[in-house]
Formats: structure tokens, sequence, C-alpha cells
């Protein structure tokens, strides 16, 4: 293994097993899940949006250490940032994952979860918390 695919390996497995935002959130203004049949995976987004901004976001569930680190890494990652710069960066993120694209553009933080690419059927567990993200702030956003 090549010392940057360690060094994303490490990352993923200290999201799994010290996850950042894995709590509830009780004052969220918006809640979802995300859900995937084929595994059981189980993540619940929880969001409070303020003047735009996605102010607080956390995650609840049950998931598989690539599920879990990339909602730790995404709820980092997407704190602060408007709802539209949010849901365009999932899109991102979604499209990289896919292999259809690599936005230079992703935020580093995000780049570790990439190394799923090499494992087909991986890809699901990494995009399942935007699921439920995109679900969570869709009323925010203006689409509905």
């Amino acid at each position: 293994m090549s010392g940057g695919t360690s060094l994303y390996q490490a990352v993923i497995l200290d999201h799994n097993r010290q996850p950042r935002n894995f709590r509830p959130l009780p004052a969220a203004a918006s809640q979802a899940v995300a859900h995937n049949p084929l595994c059981g995976d189980t993540v619940e987004i929880g969001v409070v949006v303020r003047d735009g901004e996605v102010s607080e976001i956390s995650f609840q569930g049950e998931s598989c250490a690539v599920a879990t680190a990339s909602a730790s890494l995404l709820t980092e990652t997407l704190q602060g940032r408007g709802v539209p710069a949010a849901l365009s960066l999932c899109d991102q993120y979604v499209a990289a994952l896919a292999g259809t694209a690599d936005p230079p553009e992703l935020p580093d933080a995000l780049r570790p979860l990439l190394t799923v690419r090499r494992f087909p059927g991986r890809e699901q567990c990494a995009a399942l918390p935007v699921q439920a993200i995109r679900a969570a702030l869709r009323r925010f956003s203006g689409a509905d």
C-alpha cells in the first residue's frame, strides 16, 4: 500500500472509531434518514440552518466504517457553508465517488473517501450520508 493510501485509510479508520458530530441534535430544524437495504446501513442527519448557512449538523445511525467515516467527514466539511454550497459540494462528492469527475474544488478533507472507488459497491456506502443530507437540506434550498 502506498503512503498516501495508508494515510487515507488511517483517516477513514479514525473517523469510524471516533466519528465527529455523531450525536442527536434536538434543535434540528430538519432531519432525514437514508437506508441502504442491501447492507442494512442507516444514517440519520439533523441540521440547523441559520441565515441560509448550515450552523449545526450531526448524524446518528448504524453503518459500516465507510458510511460512518463519510458522515463524519461530510458533517465537518459542511458546517458553516451556505445551503446551496453544501448541496453543490454533495453533488461534487458523489460525482467524484462514481468516478465521473474528480473536481479540483473537492475539499482535501473528503479526498480520503475517494479510495473506495477501488472497491466496487463501496461507493454506495460512502454516498449514503449524502442522501440524508440532501433530504434534510431540501426544505432550505428553495427547490420546494
